[in-house]
């Protein structure tokens, strides 16, 4: 099975790939006791040595948070991700919950709530020939329909709590870089892309650490919307009785999805506990021969209520529509986010998108913008896309040499809308310049919403899951980042 996973994760020297017959063992712990031996090799004459005999090593068989663990084998596990995270294991949720429900045991029944990315539905969309409207009403339906889905929410709208407070931290960390603060580094890196995050904490660990942000990827500030705030205020459930699956571009957000930062101990359950990609939501509809455009109509949903045990989302929508976008990129936006918001905050400067130029450098996925206020360059923004690109800020990070205040950085060429797990054109297997172009022109066919005018964020941020209080923020839209050790498993050295 080819991987599907980023480029910046099969990167040979970073030992992510061992060959498929080699065996994947996660070491034991070997217990000492107390011998008179001085080691395990003897001398026989003098010609040669004996390898004492081995002591016996248990097989031990892992799993994805393991595989996350090492710094190994991740490609190489990728049968365990697609056994763990898979259409197959959301069917047998589905088929329990049919069981339990006919034996009425229905405090065994999990809910099921679906969340799309707006890069999913824009390839949805491409490929079956719809506009981004009727492609979102015919997926809710599906996912409503087939997979007994209580709510599908788009990940636009937990993007945007992503932005604001991204934006934020920038502001902050600026703010005490400006006063010498030896605590704060800059650039800030972003951190949504787990194919780069897990680059970093692997190759350069502790050293880059500082630099990377520590603000939630929109899949995972989803995930914190619907296992806490919904649990809390519309379920009146624990999270393990919900099952929240994630519709992505991108095979690396298995990985973020298993981090143990994104994983409750007590409940034993996970924000995000299925995440599958564009081209497996594709292989289903082919597999089941569903046609997407006789799916019946159903609308998105909004993780958002008036009052306790109620969520209105119909009257709303005459006020405000669901389905918008954000400025700047099929990535996101966070550099023009960052930009636009922090020249105002900082400089009191009000910069239009119109004024944004960018320059290109090495290549199409390497530009910088400079805000420039009479004449002087304040800020030295940056976006660097694909991996050689990411090696290239590292070094200039490393030999302290890069200029720029913030950096959006995503590990696969032309960002998000061509991650490896969106839709390729079926007779080459690859993501064509005309089919990116169409994707990319449907994923901009939606009006672009100006931040902090979405009534139900605002809401939320005065909600008493967010209440604005520094704790509720960190412990809900912030994570952290840490080193991973390679691990070498002595037993398997050859003499």
């Amino acid at each position: 099975m080819s991987s599907k996973f980023s480029g910046i994760i099969q990167i040979n020297d970073l030992d992510d790939f061992i060959g498929p017959g080699q065996e994947c063992v996660k070491p034991v712990k070997l217990e000492k006791k107390p011998t008179k031996k001085a080691g395990l090799i003897q001398i026989i004459d003098e010609t040669g040595l004996q390898e004492a005999p081995k002591p016996k090593v248990q097989k031990a068989k892992i799993s994805l948070d393991d595989c996350l663990a090492c710094s190994g084998c991740v490609t190489s596990a990728e049968t365990v991700l697609i056994n763990q995270q898979s259409t197959d294991e959301l069917f047998k949720i589905i088929e329990n919950n049919k069981k339990h429900i006919e034996n009425q045991k229905f405090c065994h029944v999990k809910k099921i709530i679906v969340s799309i990315s707006p890069q999913s539905r824009a390839s949805l969309a491409a490929r079956y020939n719809l506009d981004l409207e009727t492609c979102t009403k015919k997926l809710c339906g599906f996912f409503k329909n087939y997979f007994n889905a209580e709510f599908v929410f788009d990940t636009t709208f937990s993007r945007e709590f992503s932005l604001i407070e991204s934006e934020r931290e920038f502001v902050e960390r600026f703010r005490k870089f400006q006063s010498n603060s030896s605590s704060v580094k800059l650039p800030i890196l972003t951190s949504s892309c787990p194919g780069w995050i897990c680059y970093a904490e692997k190759t350069h660990g502790s050293f880059i650490l500082p630099y990377i942000s520590t603000v939630k990827s929109p899949q995972q500030v989803m995930g914190s919307l619907v296992k806490d705030y919904l649990c809390k205020n519309i379920f009146d459930m624990t999270p393990d009785n919900i099952y929240h699956v994630s519709i992505m571009p991108c095979y690396d957000k298995k990985l973020e999805s298993s981090r143990k930062e994104f994983y409750n101990e007590f409940h034993q359950s996970k924000d995000v506990d299925c995440v599958l990609s564009t081209i497996e939501i594709e292989s289903l509809f082919q597999k089941e021969n569903i046609d997407l455009s006789s799916i019946q109509d159903s609308d998105l949903d909004l993780p958002f209520s008036l009052s306790k045990n109620q969520i209105s989302v119909k009257k709303e929508l005459e006020k405000q529509s669901l389905l918008y976008n954000h400025e700047g990129g099929g990535s996101g936006g966070y550099l023009e986010h960052v930009l636009i918001n922090s020249a105002k905050v900082l400089f009191d400067f009000d910069l239009s998108r119109d004024q944004i130029v960018y320059k290109q450098l090495r290549n199409t996925d390497f530009k910088e913008v400079n805000l420039e206020i009479n004449g002087e360059v304040k800020l030295r923004f940056a976006l660097a896309y694909g991996f050689r690109n990411i090696q290239n800020i590292v070094q200039k990070i490393k030999k302290n040499n890069c200029h720029y205040h913030y950096i959006e950085i995503m590990a696969c060429p032309s960002g998000c809308l061509n991650g490896g797990g969106q839709i390729r054109d079926e007779s080459t297997n690859s993501l064509s310049k005309e089919l990116f172009e169409k994707v990319e022109n449907i994923y901009y066919s939606v009006k672009a919403q100006i931040l902090r005018d979405n009534i139900f964020v605002k809401s939320l941020y005065e909600s008493d899951w967010l209440n604005n209080d520094e704790i509720n923020l960190k412990r809900n839209l912030h994570t952290t980042y840490h080193e991973v050790e390679k691990i070498t498993n002595g037993l398997s050295i050859k003499w």
